[in-house]
């Protein structure tokens, strides 16, 4: 496995699911799935609807993921051994 997939594997919430790694935030109303993809050495966020709604995780624009998320991930890269900075790329 990829020792980055591995750093975040260790990280609380992160599970790894083949060459990607995946956390699940919930917020007072919102809930997010982050996606970090190792091949593209990309960031993803998803905004996950409630889960009476029955509808589809959207990707959303980093602008609407609130500030302290994006710190906390960040974080997560930084101890993993990515560069932090991944997470502030666009795709």
């Amino acid at each position: 496995m990829d020792e980055r997939l591995d750093g975040l594997s260790e990280r609380e919430g992160w599970h790894v699911e083949g060459s990607a790694a995946r956390v699940h935030y919930r917020g007072e109303t919102d809930r997010y799935s982050v996606e970090y993809y190792a091949p593209s050495d990309c960031v993803v966020y998803w905004k996950v609807p409630p889960e009476e709604g029955g509808e589809t995780a959207v990707p959303v624009g980093r602008a609407t993921v609130p500030d302290p998320l994006r710190e906390r991930v960040r974080l997560d890269l930084d101890a993993a051994g990515v560069d932090p900075e991944v997470e502030r790329r666009e795709l």
